[in-house]
């Protein structure tokens, strides 16, 4: 056995770590309004991702065709909806709830993944996201919910697996970097025109100090450094393999609640906590190499070639 190639790994658990980390910063944000502040912060990333792109001189590529489909597909279902349902799941159901249904997202990624990406599922992964599934729900906890809160969790569950399923066929042309300017953009665009009917323009000055400084972490750690680290792991490792990294952001809700003041896990927390490092030790670990999942956003098919040399002219 040998581990598969460590830094797309460190990538997407250091993404979820940042999301995991995310849920303490987000309860700061109950009361304020909520479409505006998404419309701050995924301006505040996307402004950030175009200026890293500059940075490093790579190119954006303008969508084409059912590009714009699977685009706004991520953007709907992984960032628009699933705030929503997070923030209207949270009136019904307990926090674990919602997180259980995030946990459940490594079985759907190892299985749906793969077939997206042109080959069958792994045996081997489909185990180990089982494995890691079952820790991150100890870790957890079940919670209460009523009839609608369990509806919420079912909406969170399937758009937190589609953010990453949906980005698939597009990260080949677009790259991590691309698909995360892209999405955020058009998330702006969707959070703007919600919040102008339903909030208001006058919404923004009600937010406070702290509203802010939440809204600027989920922007920079949460949104555009979190997402360029997850679309390069699963860019590098494949979708399958990469779901299994979800379930490091419970593990980092538990013990960045620790840090913060709240109590130490308890010995059944710690328990699925070693059960979620037993599920990756098996998903992340081969008998030879992995192939790259994604063909390279600069390796693209010769027959689009040329296509996508004039193409990368283009600025988003």
């Amino acid at each position: 056995m040998r581990p598969m190639k460590a830094f797309p790994i460190l990538a997407g658990a250091t993404g979820m770590v940042f999301v995991g980390g995310s849920v303490a910063v987000s309860a700061h944000l109950a009361a304020a309004p909520n479409l505006t502040v998404q419309t701050l912060r995924y301006t505040l990333a996307c402004l950030l991702l175009i200026a890293w792109a500059r940075g490093t001189r790579t190119a954006l590529h303008r969508p084409r065709g059912a590009e714009w489909l699977w685009l706004l597909g991520v953007t709907v279902a992984g960032l628009f909806f699933f705030n929503i349902a997070l923030v209207h799941g949270a009136h019904h159901a307990e926090p674990a709830v919602l997180g259980v249904a995030v946990a459940c997202v490594p079985v759907l990624l190892a299985a749906g993944g793969p077939l997206l990406e042109g080959r069958g599922p792994a045996p081997r992964v489909l185990l180990a996201a089982v494995v890691v599934t079952l820790g991150a729900i100890v870790v957890e906890g079940l919670g209460r919910a009523d009839a609608t809160g369990v509806l919420w969790a079912v909406v969170t569950f399937v758009c937190e697996a589609l953010f990453t399923l949906l980005a698939v066929p597009v990260l080949g042309r677009h790259g991590p970097l691309g698909v995360s300017v892209h999405a955020t953009w058009m998330a702006v665009v969707l959070f703007g025109a919600g919040g102008l009917l339903t909030e208001g323009p006058a919404a923004v000055t009600r937010l406070h100090a702290d509203d802010i400084l939440a809204g600027a972490y989920l922007a920079v750690a949460v949104t555009a450094m979190a997402f360029l680290l997850w679309y390069t792991c699963v860019t590098r490792i494949g979708a399958g393999r990469t779901g299994l990294l979800t379930g490091v952001a419970p593990i980092s809700a538990a013990l960045t609640g620790m840090a913060l003041g709240g109590p130490a896990p308890s010995p059944l927390v710690w328990l699925g906590i070693a059960t979620v490092a037993a599920g990756l030790a098996l998903g992340l670990t081969s008998r030879a190499p992995a192939p790259d999942a994604v063909p390279a956003a600069d390796a693209v098919p010769a027959a689009g070639a040329v296509a996508d040399r004039a193409a990368a002219l283009a600025r988003a």
